[in-house]
This record gives C-alpha cells, structure tokens and sequence, in this order.
C-alpha cells in the first residue's frame, strides 16, 4: 500500500522562485531562504519520495471566477509552470501520479467531500515556487506529484476544520491505494502576510510562531478559528494557512518536528518545517482499516459492471481519452465548427489524434466511439454539427436502424437535437444513416 512517510510545511511566495532563478544564494538579504530549506532538501533525497501531493491555491493564473471550486484535485499525467504573466519560469514540466490521484479522488467523494477535478492546467507559484526549492530539477524531476488546489480567493472558503478533515480523509485515501508508493504531503501558502489595501504590508511574527507550535502540538485549537480571526492575527491573505491543517489532518496525532525555520524579509513570514510521524502505525490494524476503507470506496459503482452496455465514465477514461473528448468538446466554438466541416482532416491532425480515433469520427461510428470512452453528450454535440438526430444516435449505439429504435418509443416520429438551429436540420435527418 501506498504509505506517508513525512510532511513538509512551505511558504509559497513568489519571492522564493526569484531568489532561486536570480541566483541570490549568497547575497546577505536572501541567503536565509536557501539556508532554511538545506535541511529538507536533505531529507527528501534521503527518504527519496515516489510523490510530493501538494496542496496549494492558484492566484487567478489557471483557475478564474467563472468556475471557482473549494477543492480541485489534479489528476492529470503532467503539469506545465504558468505563465502569470512575464512569462513562465524556465522549469521543466513535472509528471503527474495519475493512478494514485484518481483513486484519492474515488476516496474522498465515497467521504463525501464534493470534490472537482482537472488536467491540463498549468500551475502558478503556489506549486512551483516551493517545489523547485524542494526538488532537484536541472535534469528533470525526481519524482511525481499530485497537485491539490484550495479556493481560498474568493469567500466563502472552506473552513479550517473542513480542510483538517479532508486531510484525515487524505491519510485513508492514501493508505488505501494497493501500489507501494512513498508519498511526502506538502502543505504551501503563509505565513502572515496582506497584499492588498491599506493593510498591505501587515505581519505578525509573534504569532507566526504560535501558529507553527499550535499546528504541531494542538492543530484542533487552529480548527476553531474563523476566517476573520485568521485575518486578524495574519493578514486577509494569510488565511490560506488553513491549507497547512490539510496536511496536518493527513499526519497522525503525534508527530516530530525534524526542521522548522521562520524568516521575515519583505511582506511574507516564509517558514518551511519538516515532520515525520512519532509513533509507528500499527500494522494489523492499518491493515483492516485499509480493507475496509477500499470495501467503502467501492461501494457506490459494485456491480455496475453486469449492466450490459453500459459505460460510467470515470476518472480513468477522463485520463485515458481525453484527447479525442477534448477535441470533440471544442465544437461549441462555431469557428472550430466551419474549420471541421471544411476540412476534418486538418483538425484532426492539429489535435495529434490516432488513427483510430480519425476513423471513428470520420465513420461516425457513435458505438465505437462509446465503447472507445467519448462522453455521450460530446457524441450529440457532433451529431448536431453534422445533421445528426440524437435519435439516429441512440439507435447506432444499440445495433439497429432508425425504425427499429422507433418502434420501442412511445412516440416514435420525434426527433430532435441540441442543435441551436435545429430547423435547419431537420430536413436532413431522414436522409441520414445511423453511421
């Protein structure tokens, strides 16, 4: 099974990747930031992690208010640095655990925690200003990483107790993954700081501190805190520590504080500690636990697999095929739309999709393409575009000609389509062939 071997609580503040990428190593100013994080860096290369799940928030870079989650997990194969605006840093992509996070993200909605998911984003300095202070990176990454992103931008956020549950909920998912892996939680963001407005500029190093005692010894006493009273003693922006209790909430109640560094240089307090966990877990009953928490996860789709034609789509085929969904998905766009329908061939070729894949939609062969894992409603949105009824469609998939499939209907002249014009269509639609 998958197992946490320690956790690692990091600022996040861009002025990290500065220092790092402008080489201030020994300038007197930042030479206390590279020397805080010498001790970690020690520690991840000797406990030589598979996977770093880091839980950060995005700044407005890849996440906007038109669709704003509280918690959105990544469970892509590779993460691009973001460009936030002067251009992305000279990183290297880094891979993605894709496995491991889909299985996380099959535990925690089974706990009930509704959460979103991604891939393909890029991510901003809330991942990689830290990770690349982390990792060793010139010749590529040592290891994966499953991004978690927190919404903490726009209120309401999750409370601190929702996010020290998920962590708890994180620590089952985690352990409960069947492939052995060494899995280190980073928890980013902090500490008190407010960037805007009047305030901007705000620290309190006082209670930094006590915020980095009460995380290691009393984590339940930072539950009860509100977000003003966050806002109060930090910063408004320094209510983003609630991501630590995520991390902390992953770790058992008793744990070790290996490293813990705290410096002030402009408008962040930049910490970074290291822990690890006091007590062995026992292992008989870390055992059953994990028995029954997979037993939990798979409850909800047991036995879907004896429904005969029948295809949920899941996170794995949402990994698996994205390609050829992403594709289809842009025929909301009337301008892809045109380019489609005068030369498919070229569209294909700019999106790289397999021969395979060509075929399908160039046959339109909607049960292959089922069967193959495009989502349905991508399939009615590309019969809308060709002159397509969804009816046509539905008989496709079950094997049988448009009359056929009419007769099972209670009212067997319908047809229709999301089409936006559909009158324009409807004169074709006998004249089309299931395929």
């Amino acid at each position: 099974m998958a197992n946490i071997v320690g956790a690692i609580a990091t600022s996040h503040t861009p002025t990290i990747g500065f220092a790092l990428d402008a080489n201030k190593q020994h300038d007197a100013v930042w030479a206390p930031i590279f020397k805080a994080y010498e001790p970690v860096q020690q520690w991840l290369q000797e406990k030589q992690p598979d996977v770093l799940l880091v839980v950060y928030n995005d700044h407005v870079t890849s996440f906007f208010f038109d669709h704003y989650s509280a918690f959105a997990l990544g469970v892509g194969s590779e993460y691009q640095v973001a460009d936030e605006g002067g251009g992305a840093r000279k990183l290297p992509p880094v891979g993605g655990q894709a496995a491991l996070a889909r299985h996380i993200g099959s535990s925690l909605m089974a706990d009930e925690f509704d959460m979103a998911f991604f891939q393909n984003k890029p991510l901003d300095h809330g991942c990689f200003s830290p990770l690349s202070m982390l990792w060793p990176h010139q010749e590529g990454w040592p290891g994966q990483i499953i991004p978690l992103q927190v919404g903490v931008l726009q209120f309401p956020i999750p409370t601190a107790r929702r996010c020290y549950k998920l962590g708890q909920g994180l620590r089952r998912a985690i352990e409960s993954y069947p492939e052995d892996l060494d899995v280190v939680i980073v928890a980013t963001g902090g500490l008190s700081h407010q960037v805007h407005g009047e305030r901007a500029g705000f620290n309190n190093t006082p209670w930094d501190h006590q915020f980095l005692d009460l995380l290691q010894h009393d984590p339940e006493a930072l539950t009860r805190l509100t977000h003003a009273e966050l806002a109060t003693l930090g910063g408004l922006e320094s209510a983003e520590v609630i991501m630590w209790l995520i991390m902390r909430g992953a770790m058992p109640a008793g744990v070790n504080c290996l490293h813990r560094e705290y410096y002030l240089p402009s408008m962040t307090g930049i910490a970074v500690a290291v822990y690890e966990p006091a007590v062995p877990a026992d292992a008989a009953l870390q055992a059953a636990e994990v028995a029954r928490h997979r037993e939990h996860v798979a409850q909800q789709l047991k036995g879907i697999e004896h429904l005969q034609g029948t295809y949920p789509f899941t996170l794995e085929t949402a990994n698996a095929r994205y390609r050829i969904n992403r594709y289809l998905y842009q025929l909301i766009q009337p301008a892809f739309r045109e380019r489609f329908l005068a030369d498919p061939q070229a569209t294909y070729a700019q999106a790289g999709l397999s021969q395979e894949e060509c075929d399908m939609i160039s046959r339109r062969d909607w049960q292959a393409m089922i069967r193959y894992g495009v989502i349905f409603f991508l399939l009615e949105k590309l019969g809308a575009v060709v002159g397509v009824s969804n009816l046509h469609i539905y008989a496709a998939m079950r094997g049988q000609s448009l009359e056929e499939f009419q007769k099972t209907r209670n009212a067997p002249g319908a047809l229709y389509s999301v089409a936006g014009a559909a009158s324009d269509k409807a004169a074709d639609w006998n004249k089309t062939g299931t395929r």
